[in-house]
């Protein structure tokens, strides 16, 4: 059994974890180095590979379907919504709407890589679209895997075949079926996703303006030439044992890197990277969330995808930092 101690300076207390994995769960960072991490500047043509992504998800039917199903909560409606992204793949998704009053926010919400089985019940006067990403849940789909060892691998071999371009064009996608539902557009529309869905998120927010707000904890995707380099538990060790055979997969990688897209995310956001994590490497965390703290707040997390004492105490403190920055609560 290993012991990897982490200096947080931040609060000038030290962490120890207790863990059996065979590799070190904070890459070797410490927090001043993770601090200085800066992504990949990415290919010359990055922006314009993204640009005529979101313009041909775009001009793809949306094919919307409603269905109302009953809500666990007096205080909103439920309805289960299929519609199309990228390619006519198929989407699933929760909508939940408060029930009385206008309301003039609305909020995207994305999932791990374990997917989404159900729609959590919000606390806020908003409208909340839970998309599944394409393979998952309701975006079940026999063409798709369903495993995240597997759906990390799916289509990676060339960048517009890769089915993290088709989930990215997902989260455009869920917000252009609100303002459909809606028949409106919204002053605030919020973006908030944790790991798998943090990634999503970075690639997704510079390339549509419809979004005002994110929030993204834990993400993935960032710093692809770290990120390889890096043994987890995660879906980038599947990605890292599949680079050892085709080492040329990191012409494809260098456009989904999450870091390089949020060097280019100007809104007001909160990240919260975390020091310690067998499942997102660190570093790569740090790549995404660095850049975006220009416009917003970053919140340190002793760990990811771990159980640890303080686990409890920081999330709270991270929700209400989230309740301040996003939703304008005096807390």
């Amino acid at each position: 059994m290993v012991i990897f101690r982490i200096q947080d300076s931040l609060r000038s207390i030290m962490t120890s974890f207790q863990h059996e994995f065979p590799f070190d769960p904070t890459c070797g960072y410490d927090r001043t180095a993770l601090l200085a991490v800066q992504p990949p500047a990415g290919p010359d043509d990055f922006d314009a590979f993204w640009r005529e992504t979101w313009m041909e998800n775009e001009a793809t039917p949306l094919d919307l379907h409603i269905r109302e199903l009953e809500s666990p909560t007096p205080d909103y409606t439920l309805h289960a919504l299929r519609y199309s992204t990228l390619h006519g793949v198929k989407v699933g998704a929760w909508l939940m709407t408060p029930v009385g009053g206008s309301f003039d926010t609305a909020a995207v919400v994305g999932h791990g890589y374990g997917g989404r089985d159900a729609p959590d019940v919000p606390n806020k006067h908003a409208a909340f679209l839970f998309f599944c990403a394409p393979g998952f849940h309701l975006s079940s789909d026999p063409e798709l895997p369903n495993d995240c060892y597997k759906h990390v691998l799916h289509g990676i071999a060339h960048r517009d075949t890769y089915i993290i371009r088709t989930c990215v064009a997902a989260v455009w996608s869920s917000a252009r079926v609100l303002e459909t539902y809606f028949e409106r557009s919204f002053t605030d529309m919020k973006y908030f996703g944790d790991s798998f869905g943090g990634g999503l998120g970075a690639l997704a927010m510079p390339f549509d303006s419809r979004f005002t707000h994110c929030v993204m904890s834990v993400p993935t995707f960032g710093h692809q030439p770290i990120r390889l380099n890096c043994r987890g538990q995660g879906s980038g060790e599947a990605v890292r044992l599949y680079a050892q055979e085709h080492p040329e997969v990191i012409d494809v990688l260098q456009y989904y890197d999450a870091g390089t897209a949020a060097t280019r995310i100007t809104i007001p956001n909160v990240t919260a990277p975390a020091l310690f994590d067998p499942s997102v490497a660190p570093p790569g965390q740090f790549a995404v969330s660095n850049p975006m703290a220009r416009y917003g707040h970053q919140y340190v997390l002793s760990a990811g995808h771990f159980q640890y004492a303080e686990g409890d105490r920081e999330h709270q403190e991270l929700s209400r930092l989230v309740d301040r920055v996003m939703w304008g609560a005096s807390v």
